[in-house]
């Protein structure tokens, strides 16, 4: 049976490690609210760069670009957007898992990744799938270089089709207790009439927008800027959405590692009191033979 000694030395252990969950958890915070503001300024202008990009598609016939071709989906590249470290609850486990039901759901065709985090490159290494490149540590500051060079990566290669399409796989921010699993279809772009849009979003991508330069080099300019943006939309909403996960599975531990310690205490306390209890009686029982 545990001493009271072993009793105490479990109690200031678990407290130790609350302290590092409570620590931890106000580090997550203090990143998040960083991550949330970004996450949350990056939303209106990538909308409305879509918005403006589909209804200068819907203003030509036939537009012509490398990046509008469509072809039989039969090399697909997906980015998957993971965390670059652990305690942060099923956050990561939850991203591979939907990672790898899009890959079973494409067997059969040739599939290349971009990992953008250390657990999903590792993981994806170990499932032995083809990289076609790789990033890492560059989620807890997310650039703008970073993002455009992934941008330039994906352009190139479905540019002089080495793929067929593009999807990302990522944690969407909402708030900081529920984050959404997002499959998206980055290339090839969707027309207006194809896309998921509601009624007033449709109407609002086909406003009558007057343009100086042709549609088809203002389409040059727009569709490299449409993918970085995206890129770069999606890895502040992977980044917040990674540092929600963490600071709500640290608060987790924190309140369990309190109830470990209450529930120890109590224990301890009944230990003791048998303790004290079986030496009165020991006490009285030898004063009683004596007298």
């Amino acid at each position: 049976m545990p001493t009271l000694l072993d009793f105490r030395r479990r109690i200031r252990s678990v407290k130790n490690t609350q302290q590092i969950t409570r620590a931890m958890k106000f580090v997550a915070a203090a990143r998040l609210r960083r991550a949330q503001e970004a996450a949350l300024a990056a939303r209106p202008y990538a909308q409305e760069l879509a918005r403006v990009l589909r209804s200068t598609m819907a203003r030509l016939e036939s537009p012509k670009h490398p990046l509008l071709a469509r072809r039989p989906e039969e090399r697909i590249l997906v980015i998957v957007l993971s965390g670059e470290r652990g305690l942060a609850g099923a956050y990561n486990a939850n991203i591979l898992k939907r990672a790898a039901e899009f890959l079973r759901s494409k067997q059969g065709k040739k599939i290349v990744v971009i990992p953008i985090g250390k657990k999903g490159r590792d993981a994806l290494r170990k499932a032995g799938m083809e990289f076609a490149g790789e990033y890492v540590n560059v989620l807890a500051r997310v650039d703008l270089g970073i993002a455009r060079e992934i941008a330039n990566l994906v352009t190139e290669l479905y540019s002089r089709e080495a793929i067929d399409a593009v999807y990302t796989v990522f944690s969407e921010f909402k708030n900081v207790l529920a984050p959404v699993l997002v499959t998206e279809k980055l290339l090839p772009i969707e027309k207006i009439e194809e896309s998921e849009e509601t009624a007033g979003e449709r109407a609002a991508s086909q406003i009558d927008y007057l343009y100086e330069q042709p549609e088809t080099q203002i389409l040059d300019r727009l569709l490299p800027r449409y993918v970085e943006t995206q890129i770069l939309r999606i890895m502040l909403e992977s980044s917040a959405a990674e540092h929600a996960a963490r600071m709500t599975a640290m608060e987790a531990a924190t309140k369990n590692a309190g109830e470990v310690i209450d529930a120890l205490t109590l224990h301890m306390n009944k230990v003791r009191q048998a303790a004290i209890t079986k030496e009165i009686i020991e006490i009285v029982s030898g004063a009683a033979g004596t007298a």
